[in-house]
């Protein structure tokens, strides 16, 4: 199959790199060039825009930083000038307000395209592996078009709505595991003076009742930054933690919702960032709480 993909950031150079193991074409654009290098590499082509992607592809994918990154890229009052979309499917999955998905697939409908929502649960790895949760806003014989994609992608697929459900429920499920980052800093706090070895300390949480999946999985990373050793790049760092944090409070407040948890943990990663822990991966954020805490910094 011919899919193109906007947006080759680290989950979509992920998801690229799955889809070209399945066996399709590719065809990519970034704002950045050089981040769509390794696809190329693979045997992915690289073209100077997205109308040129959907030119090239029966199914297009994008997954972009927030609500801005697609009005910019699919255009605020056309989508993409002069690309006929007749025939098109686009699968958004960038993490947004089911607001934006909703307007732009009724972009993409009056042009004759069709277009689902669907965020995905994961980071880089379950990408690369075909291991995603993908959850699915969009019309019954839209989704059951791009579903035989999905399951390339994901573990599992769930259609929880019409467009712009997905985007919600990204939202909602992202929720409490990116304020687990700051609650798991306070219970690091209580254990604290037991002077228990990193890796027996996580091995321990991450056997309990209290503990995440994400836990289970980035229990090693979270007891190598306790034993004070450097990360390696990020899969899903704090900034952009921070930019889906603020998305689940404006969909909270237009849903006449406050979310006093999430804002008070949003505080404590805004001053990490602030701090140069940006682009740090966000298993970072409860030992660089535990330090600020306790006066040692870092």
């Amino acid at each position: 199959m011919n899919i193109g993909i906007i947006g080759t950031g680290r989950m979509g150079a992920a998801i690229g790199q799955r889809l070209l193991d399945c066996g399709h074409t590719l065809t990519v654009w970034n704002r950045t060039l050089e981040k769509t290098a390794a696809l190329q590499e693979r045997g992915a082509r690289a073209v100077a825009s997205p109308a040129e992607v959907v030119k090239h592809s029966d199914v297009i994918i994008s997954i972009l930083t927030d609500a801005s990154a697609i009005e910019n890229t699919y255009g605020d009052v056309d989508v993409f000038p002069g690309a006929p979309l007749h025939g098109k499917l686009f699968i958004e999955m960038s993490t947004v307000r089911p607001e934006t998905q909703i307007a732009l697939g009724a972009k993409i409908a009056a042009r004759g395209g069709a277009i689902i929502d669907c965020p995905v649960g994961g980071s880089v790895g379950p990408a690369r592996d075909g291991k995603l949760f993908g959850l699915v806003g969009g019309a019954d014989a839209d989704v059951a078009r791009a579903r035989p994609l999905l399951e390339q992608m994901c573990r599992r697929v769930e259609h929880v709505g019409p467009s712009g459900a997905g985007a919600s429920l990204k939202l909602a499920i992202n929720l409490p595991l990116l304020v687990f980052y700051q609650s798991f800093g306070e219970a690091l706090s209580l254990a604290s003076s037991l002077n228990i070895d990193p890796a027996r300390l996580l091995d321990i949480f991450s056997d309990t009742s209290g503990a995440p999946a994400m836990l289970k999985l980035r229990a090693a990373t979270i007891a190598s930054a306790l034993a004070g050793n450097k990360l390696g790049s990020a899969t899903f760092n704090v900034d952009s933690i921070r930019k889906d944090m603020r998305t689940m409070q404006e969909e909270a407040r237009a849903l006449g919702w406050e979310l006093p948890v999430t804002s008070a943990a949003l505080k404590s990663f805004d001053e990490a960032s602030q701090n140069g822990l940006g682009d740090a991966d966000g298993t970072q954020l409860p030992v660089w709480w535990l330090n600020q805490a306790r006066g040692t910094g870092g």
